[in-house]
């Protein structure tokens, strides 16, 4: 590859696409796929090019990049906070996410598997963060929609549909560094990891059956939702009908956690066109208080949407987004079919 390939020419782009870039090293996918696994094991931030993507950065933003990754690697936690800030701030600029996001990811996921390194759940979520673009509302279409087709561009003016891509390639390359995850000592690690997972591109089978075994076994109820809307996720982006049977058993089932029947029946729904049922709204109404609510608002699909009470207006009720979060309507009470 000459120095010329690696130089962008907005013009060669707006006559013949950019596709002409695609699979040399100004394709992040190409250069995620590329990046040897001692580099991404071993922390060799200086073999990463990391100011071929900083597209809107000046000189040194590089630098700035590796400083913070390795400030996150502080034992010291209010260290390791900040630091994991302003790379927050960095990867989604103007709610986008930025061109060398990807190359942060083999990274995060590691800051994630080292039990000494302070905020592991924070790290792994924002390796999940830049590996999704389709928070576009609770809705059935959109809520378990990973990324939407087409074609989008950052404020940085790079191919975001190429940068998302880059990053599920690099989770989809570390399924078995975040698979064990599923078993850590720290809930909100667990979480983390399962929303991680549901971007991936591939091992869809290895990860369902290790989800779903995680699930029989899981106590904490945040937990229990984010493995259930895990498994979802994947089935969605993958066409796997198995799961909408599987989801299908578990929210009517009265043995099930109400966590679990919750989520499995958002889950249904949105893998289903069938309308709602009675038995499904009286049931997610009953369970879906204030008080679970607080519970489960913080598992990251019903983060993205302000929370359960919203994902529940929007999804069940088919009521509209609103801000703050009005109150769940009113259905009468009745036995479930």
């Amino acid at each position: 590859m000459t120095g010329d390939d690696l130089v962008w020419d907005l013009q060669r782009i707006g006559q013949e696409g950019w596709e002409v870039y695609e699979g040399i090293g100004l394709d992040s996918r190409t250069v995620l796929a590329r990046m040897p696994q001692a580099v991404k094991d071993g922390f060799q931030l200086d073999e990463v090019p990391w100011e071929r993507f900083l597209l809107d950065h000046g000189p040194g933003d590089g630098l700035l990049v590796k400083r913070l990754l390795v400030q996150a690697c502080s034992a010291d936690p209010g260290t390791a906070r900040r630091a994991l800030t302003d790379l927050t701030i960095h990867l989604f600029p103007d709610y986008q996410v930025n061109a060398s996001a990807p190359l942060l990811v083999p990274f995060l996921l590691r800051l994630g598997v080292v039990p000494a390194t302070p905020w592991r759940a924070r790290a792994l979520g924002l390796a999940a963060g830049v590996a999704r673009y389709g928070d576009y509302g609770a809705t059935r279409e959109h809520f378990l929609v990973t990324v939407q087709p087409g074609w989008f561009f950052s404020c940085d003016g790079y191919l975001m549909t190429w940068t998302i891509e880059a990053s599920r390639l690099a989770i989809t390359a570390d399924t078995n560094l975040l698979l064990p995850l599923l078993h850590d000592p720290v809930p909100d690690v667990r979480t983390a990891a399962a929303d991680a997972l549901a971007t991936a591109l591939d091992h869809l089978g290895p990860i369902t059956v290790a989800l779903r075994a995680r699930l029989a076994v899981e106590q904490e109820p945040h937990v229990r939702a984010a493995l259930v809307l895990a498994c979802a996720e994947l089935a969605r982006g993958h066409c796997e009908p198995d799961t909408v049977g599987w989801l299908g058993t578990l929210w009517p089932d009265p043995d099930q956690p109400a966590d679990v029947r919750v989520a499995a029946a958002l889950a249904w729904l949105c893998l289903t066109d069938s309308p709602v049922p009675d038995s499904l709204r009286t049931m997610v109404d009953a369970f879906v208080t204030n008080d679970s609510a607080k519970v489960l608002d913080e598992v990251p699909w019903f983060a993205r949407n302000y929370g359960l009470l919203s994902t529940v207006r929007q999804l069940v009720h088919g009521r509209p987004f609103a801000y703050p979060v009005p109150p769940l309507p009113k259905t009468p009470s009745h036995h479930p079919h």
